[in-house]
């Protein structure tokens, strides 16, 4: 009983520090870590990256993209078929005065595939909120110079955060919930 109640303190004070793990604010909030490994990071650019693929590769860069596919890849990594998406500059909420109500909003329009391949930790890895279908990623790397069978580019990546489905929303949620 004691445990739990331990439990419940901390989460409640982790809660009151920020926009907590999974970006609960109206607007997008970077974890420290993550502010951390974007700096510098170019955002991903499907077009730009096949014009210019050697100032690509030589570039840190920055994607967000919806998992379409997870299989096992080289060295213990999962190997991540995502669907690009843009950040929206406002998450949606359904309460304007309620910041516990909002979530990170992606685009419902995807900009193109890309592979990714990402060490994954712990309760990403395995377990009912891992790394999934659906799942949103921030994912922060390099772009190899190996591409997937499709031809798709292949970033690996050096960060990452992570969404289970249903801990954000695309664009396409407006109609239910406020800004």
């Amino acid at each position: 009983m004691k445990k739990v109640a331990l439990f419940l303190v901390a989460l409640s004070s982790a809660g009151c520090q920020g926009a907590g793990i999974y970006g609960h604010a109206p607007r997008y909030v970077e974890t420290d870590d993550e502010a951390s490994a974007a700096a510098g990071a170019r955002e991903y650019d499907p077009i730009m990256s096949q014009r210019q693929p050697d100032q690509w590769r030589s570039a840190k860069l920055s994607v967000f993209g919806v998992v379409e596919g997870r299989e096992i890849g080289p060295g213990g990594q999962a190997k991540l078929k995502l669907s690009v998406r843009r950040l929206e500059a406002r998450n949606l909420c359904d309460s304007e005065a309620d910041s516990d109500s909002c979530r990170v909003t992606v685009s419902d329009k995807d900009f193109g595939v890309i592979y990714v391949l990402v060490p994954l930790r712990g309760d990403d890895d395995v377990g009912p909120r891992s790394v999934g279908l659906k799942s949103l990623l921030r994912v922060v790397g390099t772009l190899g110079q190996d591409v997937s069978a499709t031809g798709a580019p292949v970033v690996h990546a050096a960060w990452y955060r992570h969404w289970p489905a249903f801990y954000y929303v695309t664009r396409a949620s407006a109609r239910d919930m406020r800004q």
